[in-house]
């Protein structure tokens, strides 16, 4: 199993957004997610890290589109 938990970085910290993540749709000013289970989610962040060996992905708040949420 290759799934992998999303967390958003934000004022210092790392929070986790959703676990057991299959898929990962980046989109202008967002990215989509998709878990195991079938919840999506949309996140107006964008990729600041992926470590697969960690199963971890780090976003941060994309500040071109923070004004929009």
């Amino acid at each position: 199993m290759c799934e992998v938990n999303v967390y958003l970085s934000k004022d210092g910290s790392d929070k986790v957004v959703m676990e057991d993540v299959d898929i990962v749709r980046p989109r202008v000013g967002s990215i989509d997610l998709e878990n195991i289970f079938g919840e999506r989610l949309e996140i107006k962040a964008r990729i600041k890290e992926m470590s697969l060996v960690n199963r971890r992905i780090l976003l941060v708040e994309d500040p071109k589109t923070k004004e929009d949420q």
